[in-house]
């Protein structure tokens, strides 16, 4: 086995890993039970959610490390529960404007500025949508297709996989996992694009519950989370990272990136308590009234 052929910096490196990912779940723990104790049930759940999702990437990525075999399976995992996680941080930002019918009330002349990441950051010519029922509906579609098609077509990849129609790191464009990787590609884009769009026109209003640094954080786990991962798959992909009996270049790969992952994810898990629990102190005064300056003629 892997872990069998390890020498003693290995270990030590393996033991450290695994210490950091169980205190990430301990401290999600504490902080989820802080918010089940403190928060209002409307929001509970979808911070709970949204706090997990660090936790979880770095749970599935130390069992990858562990078993390079099950990397694909991990790696799925993860994605999946990252796609949840992406539909209910833009729910998070509704909710915290006091729900939908609020937010429509508060920009009832308002409009969403869509030139915006990551799709359409250089379209500056395209117009601003009007803020009503029908694109808050778009918006949340956006993210909700997201976390639908994407178990959808990870369940597909693991059905082919078993019948050795799918390999996860065969790029031929007569191989299903170029398609369905574009695919979900697109997908991703269209969900990241909608948090985007929202993020953009709230931010001003919700600084003092300091969405600014929770969107900070998200924003690292999608890079580290799909970016990073993605990037050190065509490297080990093209060899430029060597093979390391008995692991291939492509194992060694995956095994490379899940050991910067609960690294990474660790981090991000303590900030986010940081991060979270500070807002939570300032949820009992009233709502802040601070918006955009197009939109302060308003009536409240």
């Amino acid at each position: 086995s892997l872990s069998a052929g390890l020498d003693l910096p290995g270990r030590f490196l393996f033991a450290t890993l695994t210490l950091m990912t169980l205190i990430a779940i301990l401290v999600f723990i504490e902080e989820a039970v802080y918010i089940y104790r403190k928060i209002p049930s409307s929001k509970r759940s979808i911070i709970i959610w949204i706090n997990a999702a660090a936790p979880v990437i770095s749970t599935t990525s130390c069992i990858g490390m562990w078993v390079p075999r099950s990397a694909m399976f991990t790696d799925f995992t993860a994605g999946i529960f990252f796609a949840i996680v992406i539909h209910k941080f833009l729910m998070m930002m509704i909710k915290e404007c006091g729900g939908q019918k609020v937010l429509l009330r508060r920009f009832e002349n308002g409009h969403f500025t869509i030139s915006t990441g990551p799709c359409c950051c250089c379209c500056l010519c395209l117009p601003r949508v009007p803020i009503t029922r029908k694109t808050l509906f778009w918006l949340k579609l956006s993210t909700f297709q997201f976390a639908v098609f994407r178990p959808v077509l990870v369940f597909l990849s693991i059905v082919l996989w078993t019948n050795d129609n799918y390999v996860l790191y065969n790029l031929s464009p007569k191989g299903p996992a170029l398609w369905i990787s574009c695919f979900i590609g697109a997908l991703t884009l269209f969900a990241l694009w909608a948090v985007g769009i929202m993020f953009r026109k709230v931010r001003i209003l919700l600084k003092c519950k300091n969405i600014i640094p929770k969107f900070a954080l998200y924003q690292f786990i999608v890079i580290l989370n799909h970016l990073q991962i993605t990037i050190i798959n065509m490297l080990a992909t093209q060899k430029i990272i060597p093979c390391a009996p008995p692991l291939t270049s492509t194992a060694r790969g995956s095994y490379i990136a899940h050991q910067l992952l609960i690294m990474e994810m660790f981090l991000i898990t303590v900030i986010s308590r940081v991060v979270y629990r500070r807002k939570y102190h300032d949820l009992e005064p009233p709502e802040c009234v601070a918006e955009e300056p197009r939109d302060k003629k308003q009536a409240p």
